[in-house]
């Protein structure tokens, strides 16, 4: 909002303004709800699965890989301790001896995409490349969740995800 329409709330009795300075975009972005577009596209946050597994770099893989795969998840995201995404686990990683930090195997500076990004194009891209998960995070890097391709494909065909 800018900072003449804050003014102009405060000055109409609302006590809780606040002047949003990266703007709209940044916002949507961030996963964000926004009041009035209830007709836009599928986006990735749409289809976001927020209990993406997750550890710490100095998790060891033995005690990280149980817990994933008892959740049903092949992969975990990698998150420093402010919840910003720093790596991936996939496959290879879980071949690894149980002492093994994550950080020793994991995929340094995964690709993530924006909650906003269009879904029809990235899970058109997901198949190309072969990736079954891709993992949705704020501009800042947070960890949104991760974006299963069969559940996205599900979910654009209009079927229940399941």
């Amino acid at each position: 909002m800018s900072p003449r329409a804050a003014c102009r709330l405060e000055r109409l009795g609302f006590e809780q303004v606040y002047d949003y300075i990266a703007g709209i975009a940044d916002w949507k972005a961030a996963g964000r709800p926004v009041d009035g577009e209830t007709d836009h596209e599928p986006w990735a946050i749409d289809a976001n699965r927020s209990d993406v597994p997750t550890c710490g770099p100095d998790h060891p893989i033995g005690a990280v890989r149980d817990r994933v795969f008892a959740a049903g998840w092949i992969e975990c995201v990698v998150v420093d301790c402010d919840n910003v995404v720093i790596g991936r686990l996939r496959k290879k990683a879980w071949d690894t001896a149980d002492g093994t930090r994550a950080e020793d195997v994991m995929q340094s500076g995964p690709t993530t995409v924006r909650a906003d990004e269009p879904l029809e194009p990235l899970v058109g891209r997901m198949f190309t490349h072969g990736t079954t998960m891709v993992v949705v995070a704020t501009p800042e890097g947070h960890l949104l969740g991760g974006v299963l391709r069969e559940e996205a494909e599900q979910f654009l065909a209009g079927e229940a995800a399941g």
